[in-house]
């Protein structure tokens, strides 16, 4: 069996070297390759080194662009290397132009797909990540899915429980194996050393970068303004160019950047970055993944969102959507520092993204599929069974298994009286309303 990775962005290679490290354990056969839609040091093989994963195999390069001529580009040079390849099935990762083209180009070519954080909506169309994610489910025949909640999403958009795998998220594992990593080191970073971050108290680490922030003027200021009040802080700011350059253009960078309790610092690498996110009292963040890390090394999360496709760790109690709404911020804010009650609520969520086996079971599971033969993507020889779709209340004891096999049928959705639950193949479903195809 060979086994294809497919990366494009820092995210994605964080969250997919537990998984290349588990097939590399087991000797399977693989092969890494990087589109280089990002780069900086962060990206070289030395990133990969730090993370302790192979360096990938192959770099096209395409660098940045629109989203058009990033993702034409992307797929050229993914197909000419798929092609002579041959592997068994590739992996992508969420929701970035690189997992849409790797998407495609195997979709075109009959390669199997196996999409790693699958089944995450935000319900936003306005979001290329969206698109992206939603197009990249479609293409694929494997689906690893963080949470029973998004593989709901799956089921609902129609897609077979039979290919959905609630592995955990992988973000878990790689933030338990890195942050040892990390320990081990120490902080690297000049500017972190000088700030002291080991004897520092109320660290808020601070992230944003969204547009849907950063280019609104009234939207960053509300931010801005709660954080001038914030005075009991140490803000801690690695800031993105672009975010600075922003905050330039609106007049507001020197204002933040000349308050005592504020600490703007260039971008910090990943394993920095980790260290001082298991250090802070609070995290304030527009990132996705940083949600997903937060509730991870149990340290509460404000998000400056609306929406989130994140929404499990809100659900769990470690997330709150604050918006750009400056009075949620400072009130969220303060009473993580000053209600120990509330912030110790915050702190012991239960992480909605499992226990760090995530690379165990992805790799399990392709395993599987590659030994039953289903990874070979084939025309069709048999004419289509016909079926009907029905819903029915079950009012016997019986499994969801039991009831595939005694009614030759698929089960898709299930109803409790309270939540949609998934139908794994042991849930018992006396009591609940049901959702399936029966074959005529």
């Amino acid at each position: 069996m060979k086994i294809a990775t497919i990366l494009g962005t820092r995210p994605e290679i964080i969250k997919m070297a537990p998984i290349i490290a588990e097939i590399g354990k087991r000797n399977i056969n693989q092969i890494v390759l990087h589109t280089g839609q990002h780069y900086d040091k962060e990206m070289s093989d030395n990133f990969f080194r730090d993370l302790e994963i192979p360096a990938p195999d192959y770099n096209i390069q395409v660098g940045s662009g629109t989203h058009g001529k990033q993702t034409g580009l992307m797929m050229e040079g993914i197909e000419k290397i798929l092609m002579e390849e041959k592997p068994d099935i590739v992996l992508v990762q969420g929701d970035t132009n690189a997992v849409l083209a790797g998407a495609l180009v195997c979709a075109k070519l009959h390669i199997a797909v196996g999409h790693v954080e699958a089944g995450l909506r935000s319900f936003d169309l306005t979001m290329p990540e969206e698109i992206n994610r939603r197009v990249a489910d479609v293409c694929s025949i494997m689906y690893f899915i963080p949470t029973e909640e998004s593989a709901i999403n799956l089921l609902a958009e129609g897609f077979s429980r039979k290919n959905l795998f609630i592995t955990g998220n992988t973000v878990v594992d790689a933030c338990f194996r890195h942050l040892e990593i990390a320990k081990k080191r120490g902080f690297e970073e000049e500017s972190l050393k000088e700030l002291d971050i080991d004897n520092m108290d109320n660290i808020l680490t601070l992230t944003m970068h969204r547009a849907e922030n950063v280019d609104v003027k009234d939207r960053v200021k509300n931010i801005i303004d709660a954080l001038k009040e914030l005075k009991d802080m140490n803000i801690v700011f690695p800031i993105h160019p672009r975010t600075k350059h922003t905050l330039e253009k609106f007049g507001l960078f020197d204002e933040l950047n000349n308050l005592d309790h504020v600490h703007i610092v260039k971008p910090i690498g990943y394993l920095d970055f980790l260290l001082l996110t298991s250090k802070s009292t609070l995290i304030l963040t527009d990132s996705g993944g940083l949600q997903e890390e937060a509730i991870t090394l149990d340290v509460p999360a404000l998000t400056l969102r609306y929406n989130t496709e994140r929404p499990e760790t809100v659900t769990a109690g470690g997330n709150i959507l604050v918006g750009a709404n400056k009075e949620a911020i400072l009130e969220n804010a303060n009473k993580i520092l000053n209600d120990m009650e509330f912030a110790e609520k915050m702190k012991s969520a239960i992480n909605p993204y499992g226990q760090g086996d995530a690379a165990v079971k992805t790799v399990d599971a392709i395993e599987q599929y590659y030994k039953e033969g289903i990874l070979n993507i084939t025309a069709p020889e048999d004419i289509m069974d016909s079926f009907t779709r029905k819903m029915a209340q079950i009012d016997n004891d019986i499994t969801v298994s039991e009831f595939e096999q005694a009614e030759d049928a698929l089960v898709h959705m299930v109803f409790d009286g309270d939540k949609m639950r998934f139908p794994a193949d042991e849930l018992n479903l006396k009591g609940m309303m049901i959702t399936y195809d029966k074959r005529k």
